[in-house]
């Protein structure tokens, strides 16, 4: 084995943060963990908030980025987990304060690995990545509700990478009112996931808001937050159901609990990051039994090097669909 790795750093320098490229010498493996050989990675809004300043993403500095990786295992301190099996791990501390997938090898506790499901590859896992994982939460949250597959479903930031997979699955799934809503204009692209519709979110946020609106919205899974997640929770129908997965419109949410006293509707969290492993493994398997959604998606691959401007886009709104994170092009 080579004895050194490539990884990309985020550092801090005085009241800035840099991002480099560096290569160092592979650290030791500790009891416990295994050491994997990442072949992909892909670029989530918790990435890029970890590349900027005060993203509050990242604890302590430095640190390597990237809440997802999927490869090989190349050394390990168990035989539960031995060498050449692939994994995917996302999410707990990965990228965050643990170094993360923006590196051609990464040291990963056993406890955060998942097994590659049978029939699913590498490449495929993350192009769907933690994003994939959340929309598919999200999707099965909805699903448990045994909404009418007629049901008007709106989908929040359709564009983005929760969003865009949520779209694509919920056709799959056989729900045939998919309202998708976006900021952007060139968002047409929306169709081919299977969505009825595409609206700008303003549209859906009235002048003067009211406790309570017309019912417009039997279920919705929100990655935005904020403003406009507020507009939505009143148009909701009785027992409507509301899956919150994100938060790039804002962390505030502005309501009266008319909706929730008067129309029953019900708002569920989705968390990705601390997901017991039964239900990861679950979802896993389920997004493996779903991959033909993947054709339908917009992708982009990416090198490690371009990570930071990737980042940059999507901050500012210009990133569509899902950013794949090849290690080695020559792959």
């Amino acid at each position: 084995m080579e004895k050194n790795y490539t990884y990309l750093a985020v550092e801090q320098d005085n009241d800035t943060v840099i991002t480099k490229i560096k290569t160092a010498q592979r650290p030791h493996l500790s009891e416990g963990y295994v050491r994997v050989k990442v072949h992909y990675s892909s670029v989530n809004y918790k990435d890029a908030l970890a590349c900027q300043k005060n993203g509050g993403v990242i604890r302590q500095y430095p640190m390597t980025p990237g809440i997802d990786l999927a490869g090989e295992i190349i050394e390990s301190t168990t035989d539960t987990w031995p060498v050449g099996k692939q994994v995917i791990a996302t999410s707990y501390g990965l990228g965050v304060s643990q170094p993360g997938g923006f590196a051609t090898e990464q040291i990963v506790p056993i406890e955060w690995l998942v097994a590659l499901p049978e029939g699913f590859s590498l490449k495929q896992a993350m192009i769907l990545g933690t994003a994939g994982f959340t929309a598919a939460l999200a999707v099965n949250a909805l699903e448990q509700h045994q909404l009418a597959k007629t049901a008007p479903i709106v989908v929040t930031g359709a564009t983005g990478g929760v969003g865009s997979i949520a779209c694509a699955l919920l056709s799959e799934r056989g729900y045939q009112n998919i309202i998708a809503l976006s900021r952007k204009e060139d968002s047409d692209w929306l169709y081919q996931l299977g969505v009825k519709c595409i609206e700008h979110s303003s549209q859906w946020i009235p002048e003067k808001s009211k406790p309570l609106a017309k019912q417009k919205i039997a279920g919705m899974i929100d990655t935005v937050g904020g403003e406009l997640l507020s507009a939505l929770i009143p148009q909701m129908h009785y027992e409507g159901v509301a899956c919150l997965c994100g938060n790039a419109g804002g962390i505030q949410l502005t309501t009266t609990v008319l909706p929730f006293i008067l129309r029953g509707v019900q708002l569920i969290g989705i968390d990705s990051v601390q997901t017991p492993m039964p239900k990861r493994q679950e979802i896993w398997q389920w997004l493996a039994k779903n991959q033909q959604i993947i054709e339908k998606l917009t992708i982009q691959t990416k090198t490690l090097g371009e990570i930071p401007q990737v980042a940059q886009d999507l901050l500012a709104g210009l990133h569509q669909g899902r950013t794949l994170i090849q290690m080695e092009m020559k792959e």
